[in-house]
C-alpha cells in the first residue's frame, strides 16, 4: 500500500493538518453540502458520507443540523439534534467516516428568519421583524434578550450532542444568508440599536458568543469551525470581502480552531459552470489566511490536482473544499493519491445534485450514477458485479446512456460492441457542450470514453447507422438500443397538448426550425422568436447564442419566467438578467394560438396563459423547444420480430435512456447504469420496488 502520493508534486495535498484538538489526515475537506437525506433518512446519509470517507477524504461533513423545532426547515430532509433521541441516527454516520479514517463535523445551525417554521408551526425568530425568506406569508419576529439567551443554550445543547454522535469537528454557521449569526452580522437584516445592533462590533458579538459558548461546551475534544460568508455580492446594501467581511474575519480571527469560508447566498457559493470557472471564489477569500493563524478552508469547485497544489501554494486556503467535486467522484482524493487522474469524475458544475435538495428527495449526480444509491441499492462508484455469463452485448447509441452502459459493462467484464451512427461519440451532449457556458458538460462523455478506451472487451464502431437487420446478424446475446430522442418541431408539450394552430401549412414549416436544425447548422434570420415550452437550459441557452450571432431575439414562454426549472439548479435569476442585459424581449405567460405566413413574415398570435387576451408578433423564424420524441424505431422493428430473436442468438432486447423516455442528462447516465447493474439479475420489472426503503420507527 502506498504510503506518499506516486507523483512528489502532490505531497502538499496529503500533509495532516491540525485543528484544534484534533488532525485531518490530509488537505481535503468535504464541506457541509446537502442531500435531501437527512434526517428521515439517516443509514442513506451515512452509507454516502461513508464511500467519501473510503475514497480518502481527511474531513466529511454533515449537511445543516437544526438544532432546535423553533428553526426546522420542513419539507426539506436536514439533520436533526433536537435531543437526545436524535444522537443514533447521526452517529452512524461518524462511524462510517471513522472506520475509513476520516473526521466527521457537524454544522449546527439556527436558521432565523430563512425558514418558516412549516413543521413546528413555531413563530421563527430574527435580529429585527422581517418576513421569512420563503414566500409563505410569515413574519419572524425580532428577539429580545431572552431569545438571544435561549438560542445560546439550544446551540450549546446541540454541540455537547454532537460531541456525543462522535463528530470531531462542531460548526457555528454563519454562511449563505442562511444561519442566525450572519443575520445579526449583516446590516441589511439587522436594524437593532441595542449592543447587538449598529456598529460592526456589536453585530458580530452574537457571534462571537456561540463561538465562545461552542469552544466552552466541546472545545476540549472537538474542533470548533466558523463557516462564514465573507461577501453578499450586494455591494454596500451587504457585507463585503474587502470591508466588514474582512473586518469580522480581523474581531475573531484566533478564535475558533478553523475558518470555513465562502460567498452569499447559496446560488452564488454553489454556481454553475455556465457562470463561473474553477477557483471561481479565490477573489473573494484570498485575504482571509492574512488575518488568522488558524486554518482555512475554501471551496471552488476544484477537479485539477494541480490548481488545488497552486491554491494551497500561493496561500489562499489551507484545506482543499469542496462538495460538488466530492459528490461527482468521492473517491477524488485517492485518485490522486495513486495517480490515476483520468480516472477522476470531474464535476460539471450542472447542479443537478441541488435539484434533489430542493425538491425534497435523495441527492443524485449527472456524473455519478451511483450518487444517493449507495444504502438503499447497494451501488459503490467504483465497485461493479462480475459478468455473471458469457453473453455478447449489442449497444447501439454513443451517448450519454450508451457510453456509461458500455463503460459499466465492460467493468463487469462483459465483451460489448458500442456502436454510433456518428463520427464522434457523445450524442446529444455534442450539442449541448457546444451551447454558451456548457463545455463542461462533454466531460460526461470524456471521462467514459477514457474508461472504455482502457477496456480490451470493448470494440467501438463509429459512422455505423444499423438497421433492425444489422443487429440481427450482430448475432449478440444481448442488446440495448441507446439511440437518443429529438426535438419535435410542431410545438406539442406541457402547454401544447396538440400541435399549435397553422404551424403544418406547407408556407410556414421553412420558417419553423427545432433546436437540432439549428446544432445542425440551420441559418436563421432575424428576427427570431424562440418558444419555451421545456423550461430547462435550452431556450434560454440558444437564445443566448442567437443573440451572440448578432441576431435579434425574442423569448416567449408559458411560464411566468424564463428557464423555469433552474431554479432548481439555481441559475434562473442569472439566466434571465443575462438574456435581458443582452437584448433579448421576453414575454412571459405568454402561449402561442396560431402561426401564420404573410409578405411580412410569420405572424405569430400569441395568448396570455391567465386571460386569453391576444397579441401578435413579426418574426422571420420561430424556434420551438418544446418537447422530444424518442428516437427508437430500430427498438421497434427489433420487437416487431420477437420471433426472429433465438434464430440470431438475441435473447433479449432493450431501451433505454432518451429512446426509452426523454429526460435531463443525469437520468440518461443512471439509465444506463441501471441496465448494467441489471443485466444478468433478478430484477423484477413488474413493479418490484427494486431497493431498500428506511421505514421510520423500525
Amino acid at each position: 500500500m502506498l504510503t506518499t502520493p506516486r507523483h512528489p508534486r502532490y505531497d502538499i495535498l496529503f500533509e495532516p493538518v491540525q485543528i484544534g484538538p484534533v488532525t485531518t489526515k490530509n488537505r481535503f475537506y468535504q464541506v457541509p453540502h446537502c442531500n435531501g437525506m437527512g434526517h428521515g433518512k439517516p443509514q442513506s446519509l451515512a452509507a454516502m458520507r461513508g464511500v467519501k470517507a473510503e475514497g480518502g477524504w481527511g474531513v466529511v461533513c454533515t449537511e445543516e443540523i437544526e438544532i432546535s423545532p423553533f428553526s426546522e426547515i420542513a419539507p426539506h430532509f436536514e439533520g436533526r439534534l433536537w435531543d437526545d433521541s436524535d444522537i443514533p441516527a447521526l452517529r452512524l454516520m461518524t462511524d462510517a467516516c471513522h472506520a475509513h479514517g476520516a473526521l466527521a463535523g457537524a454544522e449546527l445551525f439556527f436558521n432565523g428568519y430563512a425558514t418558516p417554521n412549516r413543521y413546528s408551526r413555531e413563530i421563527p425568530m430574527a435580529p429585527s421583524h422581517t418576513p421569512v425568506k420563503a414566500t409563505d406569508p410569515i413574519q419572524a419576529r425580532s428577539m429580545d434578550k431572552n431569545d438571544i439567551a435561549n438560542v445560546r443554550r439550544w446551540h450549546r445543547a446541540a454541540s455537547l450532542r454532537a460531541r456525543d454522535a462522535g463528530f470531531d469537528i462542531v460548526y457555528v454557521y454563519a454562511g449563505h444568508d442562511l444561519g442566525l449569526p450572519m443575520h445579526f452580522l449583516s446590516r441589511r437584516s439587522n436594524r437593532r440599536t441595542d449592543e447587538y445592533g449598529g456598529s460592526l462590533e456589536n453585530r458580530v458579538r452574537f457571534l462571537r458568543e456561540l463561538i465562545e459558548d461552542t469552544k466552552d461546551a466541546v472545545g476540549d475534544r472537538c474542533a470548533v469551525a466558523v463557516r462564514l460568508a465573507v461577501d453578499q455580492l450586494l455591494g454596500p446594501l451587504g457585507i463585503t470581502s474587502e470591508n466588514e467581511g474582512r473586518d469580522a474575519i480581523a474581531m475573531l480571527a484566533e478564535l475558533p480552531d478553523l475558518w470555513d469560508v465562502n460567498i452569499a447566498d447559496w446560488s452564488n457559493d454553489s454556481q454553475t459552470a455556465r457562470f463561473s470557472q474553477e477557483g471561481y471564489q479565490e477573489q473573494y477569500i484570498a485575504h482571509v489566511k492574512s488575518l488568522t493563524t488558524k486554518p482555512v478552508v475554501g471551496v471552488g469547485r476544484y477537479t485539477s490536482p494541480d490548481a488545488m497544489v497552486s491554491a494551497i501554494k500561493r496561500g489562499v486556503m489551507d484545506l482543499i473544499g469542496a462538495a460538488r467535486p466530492s459528490i461527482a467522484d468521492p473517491f477524488l482524493p485517492r485518485k490522486i493519491f495513486e495517480g490515476r487522474f483520468d480516472d477522476i469524475r470531474e464535476c460539471i458544475g450542472c447542479n443537478i445534485c441541488v435539484t434533489g435538495d430542493n425538491q425534497c428527495v435523495p441527492i443524485r449526480c449527472t456524473q455519478n450514477p451511483t450518487m444517493g444509491e449507495e444504502w438503499r441499492k447497494g451501488w459503490h462508484p467504483e465497485r461493479i458485479a462480475p459478468a455473471q455469463s458469457k453473453d455478447t452485448v449489442l449497444v447501439v447509441g454513443a451517448g450519454p446512456t450508451g457510453l456509461e452502459l458500455t463503460r459499466a459493462l465492460g467493468q463487469r467484464g462483459y465483451e460489448v460492441a458500442l456502436v454510433d451512427a456518428g463520427t464522434r461519440v457523445g450524442g446529444r451532449l455534442i450539442n449541448d457542450a457546444a451551447l454558451p457556458g456548457l463545455a463542461t458538460w462533454m466531460r460526461v462523455a470524456d471521462h467514459r470514453m477514457l474508461q472504455i478506451q482502457k477496456m480490451a472487451n470493448v470494440n467501438l464502431y463509429l459512422d455505423s447507422c444499423l438497421t433492425a437487420d444489422e443487429v440481427l446478424e450482430f448475432g449478440f446475446n444481448r442488446v440495448f438500443i441507446a439511440t437518443g430522442a429529438c426535438w419535435r418541431k410542431d410545438g406539442l408539450g406541457r402547454q401544447h397538448r396538440a400541435a399549435i394552430d397553422g404551424i403544418s401549412q406547407v408556407d410556414v414549416q421553412p420558417k419553423v426550425f427545432s433546436p437540432d436544425q439549428v446544432f445542425a447548422g440551420a441559418a436563421l434570420t432575424s428576427p427570431v422568436l424562440v418558444y419555451d415550452d421545456d423550461h430547462y437550459y435550452m431556450a434560454g441557452a440558444m437564445a443566448e447564442r442567437l443573440c451572440q450571432q448578432g441576431l435579434e431575439v425574442h423569448l416567449v414562454t408559458p411560464s411566468v419566467k424564463v428557464s423555469e426549472f433552474t431554479d432548481m439548479t439555481m441559475e434562473q435569476l442569472r439566466i434571465q438578467a443575462g438574456l435581458l442585459k443582452m437584448g433579448v424581449r421576453i414575454r412571459t405567460s405568454t402561449a402561442i394560438a396560431s402561426v401564420s405566413n404573410g409578405p411580412d413574415g410569420l405572424r405569430v398570435e400569441l395568448s396570455n396563459t391567465y386571460t386569453d387576451a391576444r397579441t401578435s408578433l413579426r418574426c422571420a423564424c420561430l424556434l420551438l423547444v418544446t418537447m422530444r420524441d424518442p428516437v427508437d424505431s430500430v427498438f421497434a422493428a427489433l420487437q416487431a420480430r420477437h420471433d426472429e430473436w433465438h434464430a440470431a442468438g438475441v435473447k433479449s432486447v432493450q431501451c433505454a435512456g432518451d429512446a426509452f423516455a426523454p429526460g435531463t442528462v443525469a437520468a440518461a447516465v443512471y439509465a444506463g447504469h441501471k441496465a448494467a447493474r441489471e443485466m444478468d439479475t433478478d430484477v423484477d420489472m413488474q413493479g418490484a420496488v427494486g431497493f431498500r426503503r428506511e421505514m421510520v420507527g423500525l
